[in-house]
């Protein structure tokens, strides 16, 4: 196993740190022109009204709702997997787990967003907190969120804290702002890596672990069970409970594959992120694959078998309505990526990546056709009404602000990287921490 030095990582990441190049400059800008096009969009939304939108009386969700599944799944899948490579101390993890720390939060934000898009009327959302009703799903949801927002942030930041000292105690090295040197020393909190400190945060970071994976399988968890406590066709299902958890890894998973694949090109980082690196996590992707498969098959199959009325109407409308949307999401998202990673020869890293974005696109296209197809098959469905206020059709106010949402993401992803080096340091450097040494630990 390498061995790395602390000044010599450090002088590795410097120029990252101090100095942004041109291309950097364009993707930034590039990613917020789609912000302000977001922006456009929400204004539109908001001086309009609903109606700008796709959604109606019989489909009061659409992509907004799709979306805070999809990135809560991606956060909460970052949250399972940096816990885990953490408690077990895979050797491995090292140059990829602050991306994964980061996945986690950065998703976590943006995710309840969306649920904002649906609001009608932004001055009650206060009484959720004045007037909770805990009974309600909802609710259960909010508090779950929070929960995991509030240990995600704890978790990420105690990740942080080696590396921000490091930057504090050389800052006079690095041709930075003031205003960054006195954001490390700010936050770095006075860690001297003395061996109590060492303790402590060892400590607490194995604490935050253990509580973030419990967390994680919680709250997706709840977020399925509003689903499954709903008496709507597809949703009341005692399966997606476990459903929910295994995809919301898969997709997580192939996040990290891309935002792994993105950094090591940006950054140069080929003699620390490897082709073994994409394997590993492709081989997980693979495991996920097959679980998340199997759940698919099972639910769906006793939908079918069971032949109830409104059940088989909603299968019916899946094959007849959403064919190919269908197919992409459940037979080419499922069998092309284990196909890539099945076999040695196919497993390169261009490969790998291409089987994630399939993953990412027929994941989030399995939450489309989950929401969307049961809200077009109501109980009571609507006589003499136009086709498009009982069909479902996202407009471009909808559109723009996910494009919006996208980009908020990237855009936070890329300061994160040049507040601080996106391999954690302290993490190549340690050996597991295996012992706490008797003497002050030096970082530096």
């Amino acid at each position: 196993m390498t061995t790395y030095n602390s000044d010599t990582l450090f002088k590795e990441f410097k120029p990252q740190i101090e100095q942004t190049s041109r291309s950097w400059f364009i993707w930034f800008g590039f990613f917020i022109c789609c912000f302000i096009f977001g922006v456009v969009g929400f204004i539109r939304q908001l001086t309009g009204g609903h109606i700008v939108t796709g959604m109606r009386d019989n489909v009061v969700w659409g992509v907004y709702i799709v979306n805070f599944i999809f990135f809560m799944g991606i956060s909460y899948a970052g949250a399972l997997i940096s816990g885990v490579l953490h408690l077990f101390r895979t050797g491995w993890r090292k140059p990829i787990i602050r991306m994964v720390e980061l996945i986690t939060v950065i998703s976590l934000v943006i995710g309840p967003v969306f649920i904002l898009f649906c609001v009608g009327r932004f001055e009650r959302i206060p009484y959720l907190f004045i007037y909770p009703r805990i009974q309600s799903p909802i609710m259960w949801d909010v508090i779950a969120i929070l929960t995991d927002l509030v240990g995600c942030i704890i978790f990420v930041y105690l990740s942080y804290i080696e590396d921000l000292a490091l930057l504090r105690d050389r800052s006079s090295e690095l041709k930075i702002p003031k205003w960054r040197k006195k954001l490390y020393k700010w936050f770095s909190l006075g860690y001297k890596s003395t061996p109590s400190q060492v303790k402590r945060l060892i400590f607490s970071r194995n604490i935050m672990a253990a509580m973030i994976i419990a967390i994680a399988i919680i709250v997706y968890s709840v977020l399925a069970w509003i689903f499954g406590v709903t008496l709507q066709p597809g949703w009341h299902s005692t399966i997606f409970g476990p459903y929910f958890v295994i995809a919301a890894v898969y997709s997580g998973t192939g996040v990290l594959i891309i935002v792994m694949y993105l950094f090591r090109r940006m950054n140069h980082l080929e003699n620390y992120i490897k082709k073994q690196h994409f394997v590993n996590i492709a081989v997980l992707l693979f495991i996920i694959g097959a679980f998340y498969g199997y759940f698919t098959f099972a639910d769906y199959l006793t939908k079918w078998y069971g032949s109830v009325k409104m059940d088989k109407e909603l299968i019916d409308k899946l094959f007849k309505d959403y064919y190919w949307e269908f197919i992409v999401a459940n037979y080419v998202g499922v069998l092309v990526p284990m196909i890539i990673i099945a076999f040695p020869k196919l497993r390169t890293i261009n490969n790998i990546t291409i089987g994630a974005i399939i993953t990412i696109f027929a994941l989030w296209m399995n939450r489309y056709l989950i929401v969307v197809p049961t809200l077009e098959t109501p109980y009571l469905p609507i006589q003499d009404i136009r086709p498009d206020w009982v069909k479902y059709k996202a407009t471009w106010v909808e559109w723009s602000l996910t494009l919006a949402g996208v980009s908020v993401y990237f855009i936070l992803f890329m300061i994160a990287s040049k507040l601080a080096p996106i391999i954690s340091i302290s993490e190549m450097v340690h050996q597991d921490h295996k012992h706490v040494p008797d003497e002050p630990v030096q970082i530096l």
